[in-house]
């Protein structure tokens, strides 16, 4: 997409108004209230310069920076080397970071801060790191766009300097909630002045564009301020973050009132944490979301109640969930278990359907997603901040995020968040028997995505919870929406979705409305054939002689039974200690002569 100089220089100079020279001249660098004080001065300027930099970045180049894109580098590198002139240890220590914490590793933390706030804000409004939303617009959106992204920086720094202000002088809290609600209020007056109709470019509307931008505000001020907790922020280690065991697990209960979660018979959603055992990195982390099918309308009477709620579902043991490491090369990996109590696939945003037969359920999936999410974040950054010279950082996280079955489609719906709004870029995800295949039949994935994404009576209010470059009613569709995913994984090797089916399921085969076992075996063949190339997706399907659901969970296919030479187990092993090597690991078996009607894959496999 082609831009004069006089239009790149419009986001920039909008970006650049913002920004005021706020830090400290003094030279007494030990100082711990300087240190904390030129940390913060260091990531709010470096927001904006970042932020600049980013907007050339896709404008140039139809994608966000990068750490080798010149302009990007060196404002990380100017937050390095002035939080690096104004502290050392002693003073890091001294303000209360941690009691580890040194100044470079501050300087780093800062640094990487300023790379993940900018960059979330950013993907929001461009489409993606790959600028999916830029690349397709046409006049109106692209000017929706460039208004739009200093519109959000604003908001950020705004609500910072709020914080900021609350914290050096205590007669500024007053007023703090109002002074949030109207920073928010006015950026989404802002969007919604200069964009036509925002969720139609992006899944998301002024308010909530605002709102996300906002709420950022929170992490920044966690990440490069001290006491910081009785602000009442909802990001960063505090007092509702409980301190949990180390290699054991422990069930957590998120308050409905606080962190806006629910499940389906309107209890409260809880989930299960066992953080590594001590002596292994806390930060290494295994996310996985139960499985339970899918309700759709008046059948969720039919339901077990089991499937409504959360309080007595207990994690998985076997497989990749394994604790001994002899079965997994993850047992002493940090663990948290989600489980499934909406019936919703893990996408829905916080609607209730009540059906003719006076059945209710409320649809909170990604809510309920998101929050265990920011939970354990949270949890991490404690530990980090007190065992580490580094503190928590969003990139020292190595994440497996998968689920299995409903939690295999929740992971495919969620996986971008994870990517863009928690910034865990060293993710991988590990979808197991939830291919999401279209049957094309009236009644399919596709099709149910015009019913079920929208806010109505029936949907789930999910579209706002679905990735900026693909929301389109058959976004649900699992090739689809890996091939709109492709463009922007494997920014960093781990950054891959590792596939796992066996390719006889004939749960898979209800589930998604196939009128036989053969029809979808033979769509799950030619979907492979698509899909073999494609950026960041790999795929192990065993040709079972026998119907299987789940495979990762079940120790003899997951240590014994191998595709193709390797087992899964070392294959999902290898997309952590060598993941640009990891291959597809697809075998044809003997399903054409054991299944009438089932056809050979349409292409080559090894």
């Amino acid at each position: 997409m082609g831009m004069s100089n006089n239009r790149l220089w419009l986001p920039a100079l909008a970006l650049s108004l913002v920004l005021t020279a706020c830090g400290d001249d003094d030279d007494a660098n030990i100082d711990p209230a300087a240190c904390e004080r030129d940390a913060a001065s260091a990531l709010r300027t470096c927001l904006g310069d970042a932020s600049i930099a980013i907007a050339g970045c896709y404008a140039g180049g139809g994608r966000t920076c990068t750490d080798a894109d010149p302009d990007f580098a060196a404002a990380l590198a100017t937050a390095r080397d002035a939080v690096g002139a104004s502290c050392d240890d002693a003073a890091v220590q001294a303000a209360g970071y941690g009691p580890e914490m040194t100044a470079e590793g501050l300087a780093e933390r800062i640094a990487v801060a300023c790379s993940a706030e900018t960059t979330s804000l950013a993907v929001r409004i461009y489409g993606g790191p790959h600028g999916a939303a830029w690349a397709g617009a046409d006049a109106a959106q692209e000017a929706c766009i460039l208004a739009s992204h200093p519109t959000g920086l604003t908001a950020l720094i705004a609500a910072s300097d709020a914080y900021a202000a609350c914290l050096d002088d205590e007669t500024k809290c007053t007023g703090l909630d109002d002074d949030i609600e109207q920073i928010t209020a006015t950026a989404a007056a802002a969007v919604d002045r200069d964009c036509e109709d925002l969720s139609a470019l992006v899944a998301i509307d002024a308010e909530t564009f605002a709102g996300r931008a906002v709420a950022q505000a929170e992490c920044a001020t966690a990440a490069a301020r001290t006491g910081y907790q009785r602000l009442g922020l909802e990001c960063g280690p505090r007092d509702a973050i409980a301190t949990l065991p180390r290699g054991e697990y422990a069930q957590v209960v998120l308050d409905s009132d606080e962190w806006g979660t629910l499940c389906g018979d309107g209890s409260e959603f809880a989930f299960q944490v066992r953080l590594a055992p001590e002596g292994f990195p806390v930060e290494n982390l295994i996310v996985a979301m139960e499985g339970g099918g899918v309700c759709l309308f008046e059948d969720c009477a039919s339901r077990p109640a089991s499937l409504f709620e959360a309080l007595s579902v207990v994690a998985p043991e076997s497989g990749i969930m394994s604790n001994d490491p002899e079965v997994s090369p993850f047992a002493n990996w940090s663990k948290v278990y989600l489980p499934y109590c909406n019936q919703d696939v893990f996408i829905g945003g916080g609607a209730t359907n009540t059906f003719d037969n006076g059945f209710t359920v409320h649809r909170y999936g990604a809510i309920n997603v998101r929050a265990a999410l920011r939970y354990v974040r949270d949890l991490i950054w404690r530990e980090l901040d007190q065992t580490t010279d580094e503190g928590y950082r969003p990139d020292r996280m190595r994440v497996y995020f998968g689920g299995f079955s409903a939690g295999g489609f929740g992971t495919l719906y969620n996986y971008h968040y994870v990517l863009d709004d928690l910034q865990w870029a060293r993710t991988t995800a590990f979808p197991d028997a939830a291919l999401a295949l279209d049957s094309g039949n009236a009644l399919s994935v596709a099709a149910l995505g015009a019913i079920l994404i929208p806010d109505s009576d029936v949907g789930w209010s999910s579209l706002p919870y679905l990735p900026p470059y693909c929301f389109d009613f058959d976004c649900g569709v699992g090739p689809i929406g890996l091939a709109a995913a492709a463009p922007r994984l494997e920014a960093v090797p781990e950054q891959q979705a590792l596939v796992l089916t066996a390719q006889v399921d004939d749960v898979q085969v209800s589930t998604t409305f196939f009128d036989s076992r053969a029809d979808w075996v033979n769509e799950l063949r030619f979907q492979y054939c698509e899909l073999r190339d494609v950026q960041g997706a790999k795929f192990f399907m065993p040709a079972l002689p026998e119907s299987v659901h789940v495979i990762s969970l079940r120790p003899d296919l997951y240590s014994d039974r191998p595709v193709d030479g390797e087992s899964m187990v070392d294959w999902l092993w290898r997309g952590v200690t060598d993941p640009e090597t990891v291959e597809n690991r697809v075998e044809e078996g003997d399903l054409v002569e054991v299944f009438p009607g089932v056809e050979p894959f349409p292409c080559d496999i090894p």
